[in-house]
């Protein structure tokens, strides 16, 4: 059954503030192979104009998505998240991720749409510091696929 389309435009509310950690910045650029100092030289990072280490830009997926579950998780929509493949994922940053921002994001649906029997729903992550400053928007393409005919 295809996703209720009235629920683009829907946004859900504010996740408690994410506080990010120099070591978790280290352990993210390790695991991805990225060996840039800014991630975990603070005197390489200021070098480079910022006040901490910085976050490679990716690892604000993980707090987007987490905060992504009230979307998929959200009993109204009705979304069958088995059936879900992570379509395509896109950043537009206002400034990088810094150790010691404590971050919130908030989810809005931008679209759903219907494709040979497919819903793709694009789900915007707009994420902001204590201050209230925008960081980056996170954009997330989810692709809940057909049931199968024959199930």
């Amino acid at each position: 059954m295809a996703l209720d389309q009235s629920f683009a435009g829907r946004t859900y509310p504010p996740t408690e503030p994410y506080e990010v950690g120099r070591e978790k910045i280290r352990e993210f650029a390790e695991a991805i192979g990225d060996a840039n100092p800014a991630y975990t030289d603070t005197e390489a990072a200021k070098a480079l104009g910022h006040t901490d280490v910085i976050a490679p830009p990716t690892f604000v997926f993980a707090i987007t998505f987490k905060d992504a579950r009230q979307v998929v998780e959200d009993p109204q929509l009705g979304l069958d998240y088995s059936r879900v493949v992570h379509g395509d994922q896109k950043f537009v940053y206002t400034r990088p991720v810094r150790a010691g921002d404590r971050l919130t994001v908030t989810s809005t649906i931008e679209s759903i749409k219907s494709l040979a029997g497919n819903d793709i729903l694009d789900v915007r992550g707009e994420v902001h510091d204590e201050a209230g400053e925008h960081v980056v928007t996170a954009i997330t393409k989810l692709v809940a696929r057909a049931a199968d005919e024959e199930a």
